[in-house]
């Protein structure tokens, strides 16, 4: 979609930019990994279709078939590709409950060879074709995550109180997203995506330490909450009115929620830290006890 530029000495420009704000609304982006290889795989069905019209009714019957399982296939992968973009952005995760880029190879090589069952029927051909075209897509795009990543000596059960709540969390933060987008304001929806930065950075430390869980779980549910359904109504109001008033207020709202969900990362962070002061203390006196004796530095 195309953008109008702005900058500095824009008509809308914020008077006092703030660097950091900028700074922070770039960290972290996220750049959507279904890029234009994948969406080229929508393509095939499309050709496949309408060069089947003229084969006559079984012909016909094969190729739809073809292009329906390359276009499942096409769409298996787009998902694959996010969920394995998430899964390598988390510290902590599962490997995906579905394997969707497999899924997404199987059903490209059952579309290549019904493809070339319509020009050349037979057992030999099609197996050829679609063992090729299977081999090609995993060649290309790889496969899923298999295994699940960081999880040792971690409690299975908080993970997954934790991944329920994220999930819960992220939800709402879509939810603003769509929301704020059909104010059709470009610096509002900027200062969604900041308020959702700040907002996945509580999510990764509680996931890092799912201990954290209890402390955070207000703001990963109830403030979001609260956060989702504000968005919701503003938008719908100031889609309609452009009420100045509204709109200060929301960013006020905003603003009093990335304050407070910042300082709550910060304390986590020091409640965390100061857990591993005292584990080492605790370390450095058993080896003292054991005759080991660590200098410390300074002294």
């Amino acid at each position: 979609m195309a953008r109008r530029y702005g900058g500095k000495y824009s008509p809308d420009a914020p008077s006092a930019p703030d660097d950091e704000a900028l700074a922070k609304g770039y960290r972290n982006a996220v750049v959507d990994p279904v890029g234009a290889r994948s969406n080229l795989l929508f393509i095939p069905p499309v050709i496949l279709a309408f060069t089947s019209l003229d084969e006559g009714a079984i012909g016909l019957a094969a190729g739809l078939l073809g292009a329906a399982a390359l276009t499942l296939g096409a769409w298996l992968l787009r998902d694959g590709l996010r969920a394995e973009a998430a899964y390598d952005a988390r510290k902590v995760a599962r490997r995906p409950a579905f394997p969707r880029k497999l899924g997404a190879a199987v059903f490209t090589g059952i579309g290549c060879a019904l493809a070339a069952w319509v020009n050349e029927p037979g057992l030999l051909a099609p197996a050829i074709f679609g063992g090729a075209g299977a081999a090609l897509h995993i060649g290309a795009f790889g496969i899923d995550p298999m295994r699940d990543k960081g999880f040792e000596g971690v409690d299975t059960f908080q993970q997954d109180r934790v991944a329920r709540a994220v999930e819960e969390a992220e939800s709402h933060l879509s939810t603003m997203r769509d929301a704020i987008a059909r104010a059709g304001d470009r610096r509002l929806i900027a200062r969604v995506e900041q308020f959702q930065t700040t907002a996945r950075d509580l999510f990764r430390t509680v996931e890092d330490d799912p201990r954290d869980l209890t402390a955070a779980r207000k703001y990963l549910v109830v403030y979001l909450l609260g956060a989702r359904d504000a968005t919701v109504k503003f938008a719908d109001v100031y889609a309609r009115t452009r009420d100045p008033q509204a709109r200060a207020d929301y960013e006020a709202l905003l603003d009093d929620l990335e304050q407070n969900f910042s300082a709550r990362t910060r304390r986590m962070l020091l409640d965390d830290r100061s857990d591993l002061t005292v584990e080492i203390d605790v370390l450095r006196d058993r080896l003292q006890r054991e005759g080991v004796h660590i200098e410390r530095k300074g002294n």
